[in-house]
């Protein structure tokens, strides 16, 4: 049963905690509310703010497992706290277990100062769960996608929009590379387990994956350059560096460019022009 005094008042109390500036947000002028406002965390949360503050003031029907899942990754919660949210809302906590999709507060913390870098949170299986606004710039926004669709390995094989981003001359050693990481992961997770089922999607509707995968090659890592190609500005070399959080089996990917690059120079552009195309 939901316990509406309980979960009004710790939402109110985390949303007073935070801070603009711990959540990646500006803090601007003649700021008055302590914390966040309530339509910063509606925002954090991708919920209306009318619905937000309807479950601050004891309103309406039970928020879902999925509303309330969304509340407390906005709310940079710690797994605990998490726990408790779902609780005080009536439902069961989610499994805890390394093939969670709670990002961490601290990997959230990091993520929020790379305003101006392309950058994303990613799990085991290659599912994007957070990305910046740069990040978006350069490959779109990869968060959109649901079902066995949201691991870029399943889209590397089904997807021709997916091999778009990447230069063409390595579409050989990633399709090697994405199969050999699904390969592990199968051999980590076991039979019946969600990296299980894609490969089996795979190996019944993609010949290619199936090629690839009789080679049983395992150990594949990405390179540190990765070659991506912009609709508008063209190639862009990339170096990527990995954070990882093992705890949870993710890894938070960041994008840079050597400085004074042909590439460090579009990355600047793309910061200027975010996702829009040039006219």
């Amino acid at each position: 049963m939901i316990d509406w005094t309980g979960l009004a008042e710790f939402l109110r109390r985390r949303r007073e905690s935070l801070q603009p500036e711990d959540v990646g947000l500006p803090r601007g002028q003649r700021r008055r509310t302590a914390g966040l406002r309530r339509e910063e965390v509606a925002a954090l949360c991708h919920m209306s703010t009318d619905y937000y503050a309807r479950i601050e003031r004891e309103r309406g029907p039970q928020p879902s497992e999925q509303m309330i899942a969304a509340i407390a990754q906005g709310l940079h919660l710690s797994l605990d706290e998490r726990d408790h949210l779902f609780h005080l809302a009536g439902h069961r906590p989610p499994q805890r277990g390394v093939v969670g999709e709670h990002v961490s507060p601290g990997m959230l913390r990091v993520l929020d100062r790379l305003g101006d870098t392309p950058a994303e949170i990613v799990t085991e299986l290659g599912e994007t769960l957070r990305q910046t606004p740069l990040g978006v710039a350069l490959t779109g926004d990869t968060t959109v996608h649901d079902g066995a669709a949201r691991s870029i390995g399943y889209r590397w094989f089904t997807d021709p929009a997916t091999r778009a981003v990447y230069a063409p001359e390595d579409h050989a050693f990633l399709s090697r590379m994405f199969a050999s990481g699904l390969r592990e992961v199968v051999a980590r997770r076991g039979p019946g387990s969600r990296a299980a089922h894609l490969a089996d999607l795979l190996l019944a509707g993609n010949e290619e994956f199936r090629t690839v995968w009789d080679d049983h090659e395992v150990g594949i890592r990405p390179r540190d350059v990765k070659r991506f190609v912009h609709p508008e500005l063209g190639r862009l070399e990339l170096t990527c560096q990995q954070l990882l959080d093992p705890d949870r089996s993710h890894a938070l990917l960041v994008y840079t460019a050597v400085p004074g690059s042909e590439s460090h120079e579009k990355l600047q552009l793309l910061a200027v022009i975010g996702g829009q195309t040039l006219s």
